[in-house]
């Protein structure tokens, strides 16, 4: 069933693709033109993405529609159902926010994601329509909810396989190791002054920046989608990754700007008694 399902939306790429990358493009024009919104909708202040909390609740109000429409109390199904289109609209928003800066498959999934969502949000809307004036027949505004919760549902299945599968908006260092053991670290032996170098410790990649006497060293790996920091460029304290502009504190690794919402793993450094380099993630509980 799972390769089925896989295989079955992964052929809908023939027209998902090109209207993905037209959305994408009206988007992401938008979206970068007013950034305090994006980050709020990205849900940069919130730690975490805004879509993924806004999204239980239409599903949780439309399945609720059905069963008061069951129990026919038509005044309460009603209400859940105006209740669940609001939020709909402000999980799209989100969505939407997301989706400015998505890219290769995920985009394409989630342009199917989202189709299913609008067609289940139109659905509802001519649902709702036709309860107005509190008609003695309900039977076409029942059937069109029922009719809009099966395409809320395949929705929601393509919008799971965007995360769980592909890791869109998923924390790149999740299951980082974070030990806090000192590792040699392969970088060169003078460092430029304010430009991000690239270096290894062990299996991890970070980028290195030096100000003065001081080496302050993030992972390489953007928290966002995995673009390469020491690629970007330092921009008021912060360095910038070069795929989508997320901003990072150089002393901290703590977001500044999205469309990450988490930080990034920071790591300090030293030199060695063989005038070498070595360094360690830094954590609270080394401190």
């Amino acid at each position: 069933m799972a390769r089925f399902l896989t295989r079955l939306i992964d052929a809908q790429a023939v027209w998902a693709r090109p209207l993905g990358d037209f959305v994408h493009g009206i988007v992401h024009w938008l979206f970068h033109r007013m950034k305090p919104v994006r980050d709020f909708l990205n849900g940069t202040w919130l730690g975490h993405p805004l879509h993924a909390v806004l999204t239980d609740v239409p599903i949780g109000a439309f399945t609720l529609v059905i069963i008061l429409d069951i129990a026919d109390q038509r005044q309460a199904a009603d209400i859940a159902l105006g209740v669940g289109l609001l939020a709909m609209v402000a999980a799209a928003l989100a969505g939407f926010a997301d989706y400015a800066d998505t890219d290769g498959t995920a985009r394409v999934r989630a342009t199917v994601h989202s189709t299913l969502m609008v067609v289940a949000l139109v659905i509802y809307g001519i649902s709702l329509a036709s309860r107005l004036g509190a008609p003695a027949d309900r039977t076409v505004p029942i059937v069109a909810s029922l009719v809009a919760y099966l395409f809320l549902a395949a929705g929601a299945f393509v919008g799971g396989d965007v995360v769980y599968a592909l890791g869109n908006m998923v924390d790149r260092h999740a299951w980082r190791s974070r030990s806090a053991k000192w590792t040699a670290l392969e970088a060169p032996a003078d460092l430029p002054e304010g430009v991000p170098t690239k270096a290894k410790a062990g299996a991890q990649t970070l980028v290195l920046i030096r100000r003065g006497e001081t080496i302050h060293a993030l992972h390489d790996t953007c928290a966002h989608a995995g673009g390469p920091l020491s690629d970007g460029r330092i921009v008021d304290g912060c360095i910038e990754c070069p795929w989508h502009g997320s901003r990072y504190d150089l002393a901290t690794g703590h977001l500044r700007r999205g469309p990450s919402v988490y930080d990034q793993p920071r790591y300090e450094v030293r030199r060695t008694a063989e005038g070498g380099w070595e360094a360690r993630r830094w954590t609270a509980a080394a401190h």
